[in-house]
């Protein structure tokens, strides 16, 4: 075919390159959006835990870290994988136009994972009563309080991965991570100084309503915002679809939530208190570095969806690419910044804390090694591949309990730093052979140029 002499065809091609730089830029700035909230929200976390172990004691602190833990890891699970569904199906759905599949899974997502949260409050305090010791000591107030905590705090990573599918990241991460967070610290803050004595229940009290308030004023603007670009149409509801391509994620979820604790928990168990505190506070730090990861992520997961829905191959190969050189330099210049203020961060928990520097600098090395290997897991879980995603990270979390039960006993805390950061680095190439395999997309730390066509 000869080149068009009436223009159309450079038109086209303008009005193209226009729309993919628009793409670009708005991904970019998302991000940017994203990493600038949660790097906020880390120095309001960073800030609150000095605070309130300085406020409350290591032994009433402790036991709030604890139920925090646990409250994070089944308030992420419970979702059923509906919150990263989000990302999915309803960037795709409006690609297509179905709005009535989209009402169907916006209002099926939140019955689910409310349902859910409840069941699981509610079988935790059973398991509580059941155990019998933890609601006769200090815990019982924490526990009780928390499984109130629970089901809001679910919704909430909910209603996050709705605003993430629309590309609203403030609204998204803004609530959860900052307003909540620094509504938990003035609370706590304002309890002590009205006279509530210092302890755990009070601080998980605080949490409640923190959570409770951030939870209604995110589910009003979100509300208002879908009204403005939804058409009033009858919901069509798709369950067995998006229960088999959500459940799994889900798994993927707890397994993910599991890897993150995985080396703490092992520690406790075979090392005594003081060396576990050192290495906590050394993770506690080093979490600066994947808010690179997961600012990227929520800025461009649910962009994959919507180029793979209108079968752009070209055009989601460059912004895999893209997306994954300008996080690995991301992460690498923060990693630099942070094991740079090591001594500084780690002195403000007190001068015996400065001997975890080694720890953070092994930790944050994993976490920059994985970040080369790209959006492996965001491709996998967007596009298809979410069993094969849930086996890849239960597989690591195994290796990483392997690894830790190996390198602790030989290396102490550094044997459980070495473990993880290895285990990190594997699972960042597996999911990014993984989503070579299943999509043909290679990341750029990958000896493969192109995209394979099967």
């Amino acid at each position: 075919m000869g080149i068009a002499t009436d223009g159309t065809e450079g038109r086209t091609l303008g009005a193209a390159l226009v729309r993919l730089r628009t793409f670009r830029a708005g991904a970019a700035g998302a991000a940017l959006d994203v990493f600038a909230i949660r790097i906020a929200a880390a120095a309001f976390a960073y800030v609150a835990q000095v605070l309130m172990a300085r406020l409350m004691g290591r032994t009433e602190y402790g036991i709030f870290a604890t139920i925090w833990v646990w409250i994070a890891i089944l308030g992420h699970s419970s979702t059923l994988g509906f919150a990263q569904g989000a990302c999915r199906f309803l960037p795709a759905d409006q690609a297509r136009g179905d709005v009535a599949q989209v009402r169907g899974f916006l209002l099926a997502g939140a019955l689910a994972t409310g349902t859910f949260a409840c069941a699981v409050a509610l079988v935790g305090l059973a398991l509580v009563w059941m155990q019998g010791s933890l609601l006769a000591g200090p815990y019982a107030g924490p526990l009780l309080l928390a499984a109130l905590v629970l089901p809001l705090f679910t919704l909430q990573d909910y209603l996050e991965g709705v605003a993430r599918s629309q590309n609203w990241a403030v609204l998204a991460i803004a609530p959860p991570y900052l307003l909540r967070q620094g509504l938990i610290m003035a609370a706590m803050v304002g309890a002590v100084a009205l006279g509530a004595p210092a302890e755990a229940w009070v601080a998980v009290a605080c949490t409640l309503a923190a959570t409770g308030i951030a939870l209604a004023i995110q589910a009003g603007l979100l509300v208002l915002r879908l009204r403005a670009v939804l058409p009033p149409v009858t919901p069509r509801y798709r369950w067995r679809l998006w229960l088999r391509a959500c459940l799994p994620i889900g798994a993927t979820e707890l397994a993910h939530s599991a890897f993150n604790m995985i080396d703490v928990v092992i520690l406790s168990v075979m090392m005594p208190p003081t060396a576990v505190g050192l290495y906590f506070v050394a993770t506690r730090i080093q979490q600066f570095v994947p808010f690179v990861q997961f600012a990227a992520s929520a800025a461009t997961a649910q962009r994959f969806t919507a180029v793979h829905a209108v079968g752009d191959a070209p055009g989601l190969t460059r912004l895999v690419r893209m997306q994954a050189r300008l996080t690995f330099a991301a992460t690498a210049a923060i990693g630099l910044a942070v094991v740079a203020a090591g001594p500084l961060l780690l002195g403000m928990f007190g001068p015996e804390f400065r001997d975890s520097l080694p720890l953070l600098t092994v930790l944050v090395s994993g976490s920059v090694a994985a970040s080369l290997f790209g959006p492996g897991e965001d491709l996998l879980t967007m596009i298809g591949g979410e069993r094969l995603c849930a086996a890849i990270t239960l597989a690591m979390l195994a290796l990483a309990s392997l690894l830790c039960a190996l390198l602790i006993p030989a290396f102490g805390v550094m044997g459980a730093a070495i473990a993880m950061a290895l285990a990190n680095v594997l699972r960042g190439a597996g999911m990014a052979l993984a989503a070579w395999t299943v999509h043909g997309i290679a990341t750029p730390v990958l000896p493969i140029s192109g995209r394979r066509h099967p």
